[in-house]
């Protein structure tokens, strides 16, 4: 029988088996952040122990990092202890670390594919839930908590339980207005917030095949919300192209070495999977979240489902969730009023998202009463993007061009929302309370979310309208 590209990464890095279904496997890089670090780096200096492998091991401040002026103290007393914990952990365990001030800082799902960290065929593992980004280059990659990131410190290995496998095929063109966001948000819609559960999620198609390396990170990252444990997708000539000239990629005879293994990452004819789906997105709409899951989601031209329109069973979520978000039920989505809006994220916060954004932001304004935000996953992307002028496009529009980190979508930091605000928001998450006690958020793509800006309410973007990307007027700035 074939194997999956998963099982083949696994089978390459499988150490050991114990009787408990537990596995144990090599780990090629971990990346670690302020946040769940301090109690695993203290952890090792109590027991006396090293990091195994510094060279293999990156860390980055992305959570806490305040995304307005850099040259200004960081306000807030904990965001500023934990990154300075986490600058001293890094010197002392003699990590390299991207601190607030570094040209390669930025969020740790970004920096990883931008700087080559990110590699096909390798394992990944950092503390955090969408480590999955990672698998768009044809990686194993990783979310893990505390205790696992300690073992990983002091071993590189991990003990886990080997995920089931599920296949998503994404067919058919995205029409004008759809992008890989409303893909994903469309699976989720579907399948739920555990339709796959214990699963790696192998995205295939000939939607995943068109995509860009980035597009694809964008799935990656958010089938999480759908309960998978990762994702992964095959690697292929954009993937390897992307990687070309990157800070820490493989060159000269490394280079050749790589791209005869990569191209060995192909899942079989005959691969066998625990679960197999299949999706046409060619006649897909905008997708928009209107509770506080992300499965809660309807199209752009719906209406926000009333509770005698669910299911039993979803009765009592939905009311909950209608109060919560301050909504009857009923209302035409493109009805319903925001205050904020947030182009950003590690689903949506690279060159490709920004300018998606740009191209329904160029020559219009926003909203009167409207607060919009847009954060760069890293430096890097930051300073591409003024090069290519986007910064003037969002700054002309009345847009707030921020520093890069995670920003709103996590409320860490002084970026939050004010008690009742609705934000129309291209992050992953829109739990309660997630992005500011009180805060509402509704999920969308960056070209979504642009036209909500613009119309002071959640838009269209094929209403609003669209540029095309020649039309932006971009010219490469020394």
């Amino acid at each position: 029988m074939g194997e999956s590209v998963f099982t083949k990464i696994w089978n390459r890095h499988l150490l050991a088996e114990r009787p408990d279904g537990q596995s144990l496997i090599y780990i090629d890089r971990h990346i670690t952040h302020e946040v769940t670090s301090p109690l695993a780096f203290e952890s090792l200096r109590a027991a006396g122990r090293r990091v195994r492998r510094a060279d293999l091991t990156f860390a980055t401040m992305d959570h806490n990092v305040p995304t307005g002026d850099r040259s200004a103290p960081v306000a807030d007393p904990m965001s500023a202890k934990q990154m300075d914990t986490l600058s001293a952990n890094a010197r002392q365990f003699g990590i390299l670390c991207f601190d607030y001030a570094s040209e390669l800082q930025g969020i740790s799902h970004v920096i990883g594919p931008e700087l080559g960290l990110t590699l096909p065929g390798i394992t990944v593992a950092c503390g955090d839930s969408h480590t999955s980004t990672h698998g768009a280059l044809g990686a194993l990659a990783l979310g893990i908590g505390t205790s696992e990131g300690e073992h990983v410190f002091a071993t590189q290995t991990l003990w886990i339980r080997r995920p089931k496998e599920m296949r998503i095929a994404l067919d058919g063109a995205l029409p004008n207005g759809a992008s890989a966001k409303d893909a994903v948000m469309r699976v989720i819609r579907s399948i739920g917030t555990g339709g796959a559960i214990g699963h790696a999620v192998e995205f295939g198609g000939s939607t995943v095949e068109a995509m860009t390396v980035e597009e694809r990170m964008t799935i990656a990252n958010m089938i999480i919300e759908g309960g998978a444990r990762t994702a992964i997708v095959e690697p292929d000539e954009k993937v390897f192209e992307s990687l070309k000239g990157t800070e820490f990629g493989p060159a000269g005879e490394d280079w050749d070495d790589a791209m005869d293994y990569w191209r060995t990452l192909k899942s079989d004819d005959g691969a066998a999977y625990d679960a197999s789906l299949s999706f046409d997105v060619g006649g897909l709409e905008p997708q928009v979240s209107w509770g506080t899951n992300p499965a809660m989601t309807v199209g752009v031209s719906e209406s926000v489902p009333r509770p005698g329109e669910v299911g039993q069973g979803e009765r009592d979520s939905t009311e909950r969730a209608l109060k919560y978000m301050g909504l009857d039920g009923g209302e035409a989505v493109t009805s319903i009023p925001i205050q904020r809006v947030f182009i950003g994220s590690c689903t949506n916060a690279r060159l490709s998202d920004l300018v998606d954004a740009a191209r329904v932001a160029k020559g219009r304004s926003v909203a009167k009463g409207v607060r919009a935000m847009v954060v760069p996953g890293s430096q890097m992307v930051k300073r591409e993007a003024e090069r290519l002028g986007l910064d003037r496009i969002f700054l002309e529009a009345g847009f707030e061009w921020r520093n890069s980190g995670c920003s709103l979508c996590i409320g860490m930091n002084e970026d939050k929302l004010d008690y009742g605000e609705r934000c129309a928001a291209t992050s992953n998450r829109n739990f309660e309370n997630r992005m500011g006690p009180g805060g509402r958020t509704h999920l969308m793509s960056p070209l979504t979310a642009a036209a909500s800006a613009v119309a002071g309410t959640i838009a269209d973007p094929r209403q609003v309208g669209i540029l095309d990307v020649e039309q932006l007027g971009m010219v490469r700035r020394a």
